[in-house]
């Protein structure tokens, strides 16, 4: 399976997806630091990525050189069971990966709003553009925190929005969100898709369709480059 704007990595089983892609992660970072010092690094929350973070964390690079940051965020402190930042520190910030600079987005404020700016402020001091950014999928087709039934989704999928993180309202989501622009992701060096089960793939299939944009492919549109999506059953 094919497309202008994706290229298709299948694997056998879960283990061997998050190897593989851990694999080319390193080898991304590796590269960043070679050419420019330092690697910018941008994951996603969920289920799906614990096993490639795990196999993530034992790769021997220069992790000290290597900044971490979230690509959305649960408007929840990361002693929460939901908090993206709490299974980053569990399973990618561990082993080799100790070493890395972590950025969250969630820090207490009065407001999902206010929290946004003071994250859009803060996170103007990294080294932009990303290096790597691994990004999940929702069965309804969202992507960081682009839900189908956000407030104002146009905003958030704005190519041109100067903005790097933004607040987000949707009923889907369960809390308010902080997401990283569409802007600021589709610039990144190495974009992947990291999806499991036919469940994911089949909604995947129907994203990329003719009908009406998943915010899924909106992403994929925007982006100057191929995504790299990997998926094992």
């Amino acid at each position: 399976m094919s497309d202008a704007g994706f290229s298709w990595n299948g694997f056998a089983d879960r283990a061997e997806l998050a190897a593989a892609l851990a694999g080319h992660v390193a080898g991304r970072l590796t590269k960043a630091i070679a050419e420019r010092g330092t690697g910018l690094l941008a994951v996603s929350g969920g289920t799906t990525p614990a096993k490639f973070f795990a196999a993530l964390s034992h790769i021997p690079i220069a992790w000290d050189k290597v900044t971490v940051t979230l690509v959305d965020e649960r408007f929840v402190p990361a002693s929460s069971p939901r908090s993206n930042a709490g299974l980053v520190a569990a399973n990618l910030l561990q082993n080799e990966a100790a070493a890395a600079r972590f950025v969250p987005l969630y820090h207490e404020a009065t407001s999902i709003e206010t929290a946004a700016a003071s994250d859009d402020a803060a996170l103007r001091s990294l080294p932009w553009p990303l290096d790597v950014v691994v990004l999940g999928m929702g069965g309804d087709g969202h992507t960081a925190s682009f839900f189908p039934d956000a407030d104002d989704l146009a905003t958030l999928l704005d190519p041109s929005s100067p903005r790097i993180v933004l607040p987000v309202h949707a009923a889907s989501a369960g809390e308010p969100r902080l997401t990283l622009s569409l802007a600021r992701i589709v610039a990144a060096g190495f974009i992947a898709l990291h999806i499991e089960g036919q469940e994911k793939r089949s909604a995947f299939e129907n994203a990329m369709a003719p009908g009406p944009q998943k915010p899924i492919r909106a992403v994929l549109e925007a982006a100057p480059r191929a995504v790299e999506v990997f998926w094992a059953p």
